[in-house]
């Protein structure tokens, strides 16, 4: 999933080289979700713990100072496309790594934040990206507990992807008789029947009960279009 959020969202081709700065359970976890993904990642870690475990899991991983400037670029990090700060416990390591990479030229600079102070603090630095993965996976778990999004990834602008079971008002219908886009303000991008494969969806796109939607737009307003089942049974 982790993965999936920086190459969904920002569309990393899959010839793009990373860096990932701190290789702790965040860091770690988007590293090697990159890799599988396709990338060459170079992971980087002042813990030499920290870089065996990955060494054999990354195409490079270096035990080194990212705050050093001429050590960043002795690694050649300023030659790669992305690098994601995942330093999330020590406020001066991280916005120095970032400081450095800006130095560097890094053309797409995410920071992983522990704080809105630290977000805000990053992004007036220089930091393309800012993430809070303790608040999205919290919204996440509210929304899976809920029952109302199956799956959702969710953009800096409040704009969201996320899978649904397709609510009553829609079904035997086809998109365009349902009016889910103008009635709603989402657009349903994907259907996926039982046994099947997730199909593109047009306005000539019928649905049926049981059918998952994959559904872009405003998260609010997935939201609400997502709660219209529990609006028809009560």
């Amino acid at each position: 999933m982790l993965g999936r959020i920086f190459t969904e969202q920002f569309a990393f081709s899959a010839s793009d080289s990373v860096v990932v700065i701190g290789l702790g359970r965040f860091g770690g976890a988007v590293a090697q979700s990159l890799m599988r993904l396709g990338h060459d990642v170079m992971g980087i870690d002042h813990r030499e713990d920290l870089v065996q475990v990955w060494a054999d899991r990354l195409t490079h991983a270096v035990q080194a100072d990212a705050t050093n400037e001429n050590t960043m670029l002795q690694l050649g990090v300023a030659d790669f496309s992305h690098a994601i700060i995942g330093i999330g416990s020590d406020l001066a390591a991280s916005l120095m790594t970032l400081m450095v990479l800006t130095e560097l030229g890094i053309k797409d600079i995410w920071v992983k934040a522990m704080s809105p102070e630290h977000g805000q603090i990053a992004q007036r630095i220089g930091a393309h990206h800012v993430i809070y993965p303790e608040a999205d996976m919290g919204a996440r778990v509210a929304h899976q507990i809920t029952g109302r999004l199956m799956d959702f990834i969710e953009f800096e602008d409040g704009f969201a992807i996320a899978k649904i079971h397709a609510p009553d008002l829609s079904h035997h219908k086809t998109l365009a008789e349902a009016h889910v886009r103008s009635r709603f303000g989402v657009t349903v991008v994907g259907v996926k029947r039982l046994n099947e494969d997730f199909e593109h969806a047009l306005g000539e796109t019928r649905i049926l009960p049981g059918d998952l939607l994959i559904v872009s737009g405003p998260t609010k307003k997935i939201e609400l279009f997502a709660g219209e089942n529990k609006k028809a049974r009560s």
